[in-house]
C-alpha cells in the first residue's frame, strides 16, 4: 500500500486536493478529523486536556469548547505547545491505526492531510509526499476575502509556518494552484494518477477476468473446473463466473475455490439489459427490472456491473448506458466478444463520464476465448471492499475475439436440448481435478 502525506501553507488548497482525490475513490483523512476523535467525550485525550487546562476548556454537554481553548492558546506560546504535546501523539496513533486498516482492507493508495508534516517531522512515516502550494500574495488575499481575517493576523499566520520554498524542496510532487478551482482540479487529477502508477508499479499484480461462463449459462458448455485450469494457465489469478440467469454453479465453484473464484451472474432484466452481480449470495429472477436488478444486488453486499452497454441487443444498444452507469460501481470497458469490438470505446467514454471504476471480462464461452481480456490489479483479499479498492489501479485491456465464437454459443443451446448436456455440476473436465485452496 502507498502511504502518501498531502501538505500545504494555510490558504494553499491542500484541502480541495483532497477532495478531489476523494471523489476519485481515494482514502483521504485529515488531520482535521483526527484531531476532533482525539478528544471525542470519554478520551484519554479530552482528558488530558482538561486536566491542562481546567474546566473552563469543556461545553455544558461535557464536549471540548473549541472557541474557548483557541482564545487560551492564540498568543500563549507555552499553552500551545502544552496542548500540542497532548494531542499531536494521540492524532500519530489514531492515523496509523487508519492506515492499518485500510491495508487490512487492501487498499492500494491512502492519503494523510497534514498542514504541518514537516514542521513535526513527520513525512519519514510515509512513501510520498505531495505539497500544495500557492504565492505569499494569492495566499494572503484568500485568508483576508475567503475566511474575514485581518490582514496582520493573516501575516502572522503564515509568517509562523515553514518557508514555502523549502517544502518544495523536500516535497516528491508539487500541486501549484494560482490559478482557477478547474486548474486545480485537473493538476490534482494529474498526480492522482502518477501516485497510482506508482502504487500499481510497488505492488504485486493480481491478473482476473471479471466476466465469462460455464455450462451453468445455457448458451456454453464449458466445464467450471476446465474453466478455472485453463484460466490459471494463462497467468489469471482470479476470475468471475457470471453465467447468465444462474448462480449456482458460481457458488459451489466459490466453495471450492474460495481465494480463486468471485460468484457472479449476469441478469438478463425487465428490459432485456444485461447487469452482472459479483459477490452473490442469491440468485436474481431473470426479468427482475434494471434498476431492481442494481438495488438487489447491493442488498446482498455484491458489486453491481454493467457489461457491453453498447452492444446489440444485451446492452440495449446504449438505451439505457447512462441511467445505469450512474447507479453501479464497475463499467466495464473491454468485452472481448463484442462485435464490433469499436463499441468498447464508448463504453470507455461512459466510466469516465460517471466517474465509475473501470472492469474487463473475456465474457467466453469457449476454453479458447480464456485470456481475451484481462483486469491487472494490485494482489488484495477475494472481497467485495477490497477489489472496490483495487480497481482504481487496474491495467484493462485485451482482444476482440473472432465472430466465430459465437457459433459455439448456437451449438451449446441445441446440444442442451439433447440427452447428455453438460449442467455445469463440476463432475468432470477432461483434465486432472484441481486441488482446493486450504
Amino acid at each position: 500500500m502507498l502511504r502518501v502525506a498531502l501538505t500545504g501553507n494555510v490558504a494553499a488548497g491542500k484541502s480541495a486536493v483532497a477532495e478531489a482525490w476523494i471523489r476519485r475513490g481515494v482514502p483521504v483523512v485529515s488531520a482535521d478529523e483526527l484531531a476532533r476523535r482525539a478528544v471525542e467525550p470519554g478520551t484519554r485525550g479530552l482528558s488530558e486536556v482538561r486536566g491542562a487546562f481546567g474546566d473552563g476548556v469543556l461545553a455544558a454537554d461535557g464536549t471540548l469548547n473549541r472557541s474557548e481553548l483557541r482564545t487560551r492558546i492564540f498568543r500563549d506560546e507555552a499553552a500551545r505547545r502544552r496542548l500540542e504535546a497532548i494531542l499531536h501523539p494521540r492524532i500519530q496513533e489514531l492515523r496509523v491505526e487508519w492506515m492499518e486498516a485500510h491495508h487490512a482492507q487492501g487498499a492500494p493508495l491512502v492519503v494523510a492531510e497534514i498542514p504541518l508534516l514537516f514542521e513535526t517531522g513527520l513525512e519519514d512515516g510515509f512513501d510520498a509526499v505531495v505539497l500544495v502550494d500557492a504565492p505569499a500574495d494569492v495566499r494572503l488575499a484568500r485568508l483576508v476575502e475567503r475566511r474575514g481575517l485581518g490582514r496582520e493576523e493573516a501575516l502572522r499566520i503564515m509568517e509562523a509556518q515553514m518557508d514555502p520554498a523549502e517544502k518544495r524542496r523536500r516535497a516528491d510532487w508539487v500541486v501549484d494552484n494560482a490559478g482557477t478551482m478547474e486548474a486545480l482540479d485537473g493538476r490534482a487529477v494529474e498526480v492522482l494518477g502518477e501516485l497510482r502508477a506508482r502504487a500499481a508499479a510497488e505492488a504485486d499484480t493480481l491478473r482476473m477476468d471479471l466476466h465469462l461462463h460455464t455450462a451453468g449459462s445455457r448458451d456454453c458448455l464449458s466445464d467450471p473446473r476446465a474453466v478455472l485450469e485453463r484460466a490459471t494457465a494463462r497467468g489469471y489469478g482470479r476470475i468471475a463466473i457470471t453465467d447468465h440467469n444462474h448462480l449456482g454453479v458460481a457458488l459451489r465453484m466459490a466453495e471450492v475455490f474460495p481465494d480463486r473464484i468471485i460468484p457472479g451472474e449476469e441478469v438478463k432484466t425487465a428490459e432485456g439489459i444485461d447487469v452482472i452481480g459479483l459477490y452473490l449470495s442469491q440468485e436474481i429472477p431473470k426479468g427482475t427490472p434494471a434498476v431492481e436488478t442494481v438495488a438487489r444486488i447491493r442488498a446482498q453486499g455484491g458489486i453491481p456491473y454493467l457489461p457491453h452497454p453498447y452492444a446489440a441487443g444485451k446492452g440495449g444498444g446504449g438505451r439505457m448506458a447512462d441511467e445505469l452507469a450512474a447507479l453501479v460501481d464497475v463499467v466495464e470497458v473491454f468485452n472481448a466478444r463484442l462485435h464490433p469490438g469499436r463499441l468498447n470505446a464508448p463504453a470507455e467514454a461512459l466510466a469516465a463520464r460517471h466517474g465509475k471504476l473501470r472492469g474487463a471480462g473475456s465474457d467466453a464461452h469457449t476454453l479458447g476465448e480464456l485470456g481475451g481480456a484481462f483486469v491487472d490489479v494490485p494482489v488484495h483479499p477475494n472481497r467485495p471492499d477490497a477489489l472496490l479498492s483495487a480497481l482504481p489501479l487496474a491495467a484493462v485491456g485485451g482482444r476482440t475475439a473472432s465472430s466465430l465464437v459465437h457459433l459455439a454459443s448456437t451449438w451449446a443451446k441445441v446440444r442442451k436440448r439433447l440427452p447428455g448436456a453438460p449442467d455445469g455440476t463440476m463432475q468432470g473436465s477432461g483434465t486432472p481435478p484441481m486441488k482446493a485452496a486450504p
